[in-house]
């Protein structure tokens, strides 16, 4: 008997444990919780509207018209099969398969399985897996076909056995209801439900994490009716009832394990920090020269109502690009300065970390020149940490926060060496979350004073649908800043079509304008292209090869030096160059001293240059919808309009256009946030949910299932708290276990 956490080794071959894995499914759990991508009635195995260029196509249906052509181009010939079923027409092709066309006849029963591409709306099949199935005047009759389908076959018939007549493997084809699975090209459909199916004959029932007043109260089956419902549905009735209960299972497992992480620690003490009258938190305010947005004014409320106390604060900030994140998490680093502790902001990079130095000290002023001459009475000093610091600096460095004498520290994840040793940290900032791991953001806060627990903000300027964040980051209170401060002037976004010589003309003259009138522009490409281990670009890009069809900032620059914009002042910023460069180029751009500076994806976030108006993003169809967004959200911070221009090969027609449309239309990061989920898989969202793992959701969607995520929190959230570490609710520790396979729960095991 089978064990849902017992890995599939002892069960399936290496072929077929090399196929799951393909798919990401290496436990029994994992496998019987795989969902069908669609259920198709007898005669409809597959819908040409639900089928992508490029998926791996599963069909059954009879053969009508056979048809041997001569090639044109080279000798030889290839096959031409013509296959419907009640709903669809396919087309295979077969190159010089003399043995198929003599056996594979109008009239005939197959089963053909490939990569399916489109011809003028025609799903086609080129070289496909293929079978003859025997009719049912001759079930035991010799079975023909490619050797991945007919070795399914005859697994089918020895799974069968002897029923007290010839075991007929067709049968299990004639099922009311079929389930069909995304798969790959080392296992396709077929295979995973035989997989399926020999995994559930040998499991017993499996576990039930509800007792029956929670499932009578919510309506819903048990999981081990659903799991096998959802394999073998009898009717197409049955489906939506064991998707919901699935639904739910997963909800619960996240949900439970996030309601540990609230819990874990509950007990240990944070430095309460409230506010002090004229300290350095007052003295800032008083000098901004503009007022707080009502948004700025609510998150420092609530942000200052959790430090003042002696639980740790777990917070999320999520805003608007240019919303002021910064200024608030400032005030709160004030806050706690002036209760005698420090502070430390961790950043994913040092273009980010360097730039977060450069304005905290900017707004600062003398507030935080610590020990200097010129500093103001009771200032505070900044500190930047990163890992290309030269080792006298760092040294002298790391003595001053050991000692006390730098408030704030801000660094990337230099700052979470064994070297770095912190006098007494009181708040823990982390900016853009989803690039650190979740133990990566638990190490800093294990290195307060005395035991204390250091209060955490976590930022991102990537909005975040309200339910992926009672998600994803389900452990933290959230705050939100949407709107943006006075005077900052929208952003107007075009798509440039790059086959249109004239559109892309005029886009570069809008460049030189911007830079004409004193103003400065980013151009951002996709990649650096400068790696000296690279073969050489062929000279006549390939069709196939999309990557060839990209330019690189290397390229981009010399273009441009080459160009009519080669008179203005061009500057080159990419990750492979070494620090003191970046930063240098970074400086000089920041003082104006280049017109145009051609950058990777290092400017993504945090980069303020008020003078940047206008930015141009080369082969946009490359970056995510979010991704858009933020690189966007550099132009247009000084009070003058920016302008982004999003250039793109891509076919009019196609979904990454749709896409470029999308970002196009609005300046809403909150509404782009949504669709950029619509064209993402959830598990990526929830990349950091097990310490990093990923985590796959193939029932529940955390846009449309935003109850159920509510139900499912609120009864964790009651188990937990009366049972944190599952000891006495086996069942629902085996569904955390079977769902969130990865690490299970080992987070807890780690705090």
């Amino acid at each position: 008997m089978l064990d849902l956490s017992d890995p599939l080794d002892g069960v399936f071959g290496p072929t077929t444990l090399a196929g799951l894995a393909s798919i990401g499914v290496t436990t029994v759990g994992a496998l019987v919780r795989y969902a069908p991508r669609r259920w198709v009635r007898r005669g409809q195995v597959s819908q040409a509207q639900d089928i992508e260029a490029g998926e791996w196509l599963s069909i059954v249906g009879e053969v009508v018209s056979s048809t041997t052509k001569r090639m044109t181009t080279r000798r030889g010939s290839f096959l031409k099969v013509v296959v419907k079923d009640d709903r669809q027409v396919y087309e295979a092709t077969f190159f010089n398969a003399h043995l198929i066309g003599r056996i594979m006849v109008p009239g005939t029963r197959v089963m053909l399985a490939g990569t399916v591409k489109f011809f003028r709306g025609q799903a086609q099949l080129t070289h496909p897996q293929w079978l003859l199935l025997p009719t049912d005047d001759d079930p035991d009759g010799k079975v023909r076909g490619s050797a991945m389908l007919t070795e399914l076959w005859e697994f089918e018939r020895d799974r069968l056995g002897d029923d007290g007549g010839a075991p007929n493997p067709a049968k299990i084809f004639e099922r009311p209801i079929m389930p069909m699975y995304p798969s790959t090209s080392k296992i396709q459909s077929w295979e995973i439900w035989t997989a399926v199916r020999q995994v559930l004959d040998m499991l017993g029932p499996l576990p039930e994490a509800l007792d029956d007043g929670e499932r009578r109260r919510r309506g819903l089956m048990t999981t081990d009716e659903a799991i096998r419902t959802v394999h073998l549905p009898d009717r197409q009735s049955d489906i939506v009832p064991a998707q919901d209960r699935l639904k739910f299972d997963e909800a619960l497992a996240i949900q439970l394990v996030l309601a540990q992480r609230r819990l874990v620690g509950r007990d240990a003490a944070a430095p309460a920090c409230p506010q002090v009258e004229g300290g350095l938190e007052d003295r800032l305010r008083q000098r901004l020269p503009f007022t707080l947005t009502r948004g700025q004014v609510t998150v420092s409320d609530e942000i200052d109502i959790d430090i003042a106390r002696t639980e740790p604060m777990n917070r999320l900030l999520q805003g608007e690009v240019g919303s002021g994140k910064t200024l608030v998490a400032l005030l709160a680093m004030l806050r706690v300065i002036d209760s005698g502790h420090q502070c430390v902001l961790m950043a994913p990079t040092e273009v980010l970390a360097a730039q977060h130095f450069r304005s905290i000290t900017t707004m600062l002023g003398d507030l935080g020149y610590g020990d200097r001459i010129d500093a103001a009475e009771g200032a505070t000093a900044v500190a930047l940490i990163t890992g290309s610091m030269k080792t006298k600096e760092k040294r002298q460095t790391l003595l001053d926060v050991v000692t006390g004498k730098i408030g704030i520290i801000i660094g990337t994840h230099a700052l979470l060496e064994e070297n770095v040793t912190y006098f007494d940290l009181g708040l823990v900032i982390v900016d853009e979350q989803h690039r650190f791991g979740v133990e990566q953001r638990d190490r800093l806060r294990g290195r307060g004073r005395d035991g204390a627990v250091p209060h955490l903000l976590v930022m991102t300027a990537t909005p975040i649908p309200r339910t992926v964040a009672m998600t994803a980051f389900g452990d933290l209170d959230t705050s939100e800043l949407a709107e943006l401060p006075a005077g900052r002037q929208p952003i107007t976004s075009t798509v440039v079509p790059a086959d249109k010589p004239a559109w892309v003309a005029r886009a570069w003259e809008r460049v030189d304008e911007e830079v004409a009138a004193g103003r400065q522009v980013y151009v951002v490409c996709s990649r650096i292209g400068d790696d000296p281990d690279a073969p050489a670009k062929p000279k006549k890009k390939a069709a196939s090869a999309p990557d060839d069809d990209t330019i690189s900032v290397v390229e981009q620059y010399e273009e441009l030096l080459a160009g009519p914009l080669g008179a203005r002042r061009i500057g080159l910023l990419h990750g492979r160059m070494a620090s003191e460069d970046k930063a240098a180029v970074m400086d000089a751009f920041s003082r104006g001293e280049i017109d145009i500076l051609v950058s990777t994806t290092v400017i993504e976030v945090g980069v303020d240059v008020p003078n940047a108006t206008t930015m141009v993003i080369m082969d946009a169809e490359r970056f995510g919808v979010s991704q858009l967004h933020q690189l966007r959200g550099r132009v247009g911070r000084g009070g003058l309009p920016g302008l982004c221009l999003l250039m793109t090969r891509i076919h009019p027609q196609s979904p990454s256009m749709q896409r470029l449309q999308a970002v196009a239309a609005t300046n809403d990061g909150f509404e782009l946030a949504r669709i950029d989920l619509m064209h993402r898989k959830e598990g990526d969202v929830l990349g950091s949910l097990q310490s990093g793992a990923k985590t796959s959701l193939h029932f529940l969607s955390l846009l449309e299932d935003g109850d159920v995520l509510a139900d499912a929190r609120a009864l964790a959230q009651q188990v937990v708290e009366e049972d944190l570490t599952l000891r006495h609710h086996r069942e629902m520790a085996a569904l955390v276990s079977s769902i969130l396979v990865a690490d299970k729960i080992d987070y807890l095991d780690k705090s």
